[in-house]
């Protein structure tokens, strides 16, 4: 089981940026793909963006243009990069990893933005 560990979040203003990072026990280019999901309180998950193992990206309309995912293949991590960030983007956004088979969340990291 891949273990994955984000970092990065932590309490911003309105119009701030964060840069979230996932770091992985395994290759990442193992996998089939690789997503930054979140959680508002009260809401579902939802998906925030992707990256195959090719390295194509996704993002959701409800942030493109403002968030963007990349990686660095040498140290294992997907990014998140988050700009202009609003009080709707408060929530504990995740990492995920599947591999064809199956998926494996990592434990979270809260960010909060503050008006």
């Amino acid at each position: 089981q891949v273990q994955l560990v984000e970092s990065g979040g932590g309490l911003v203003q309105a119009g701030g940026s964060l840069r979230l990072s996932c770091a992985s026990s395994g290759s990442i280019v193992s996998f089939d793909h690789m997503a930054w999901y979140r959680q508002a309180p009260g809401k579902q998950r939802e998906l925030v963006a992707s990256i195959t193992s090719g390295g194509s990206a996704y993002v959701s309309d409800s942030v493109k243009g403002r968030f963007s995912v990349s990686r660095d293949i040498d140290k294992n991590t997907v990014y998140l990069q988050m700009i202009s960030l609003n009080v709707e983007d408060t929530a504990v956004y995740y990492c995920y990893a599947w591999d064809g088979y199956r998926g494996d969340f990592g434990r979270g990291t809260p960010v909060t933005v503050s008006s």
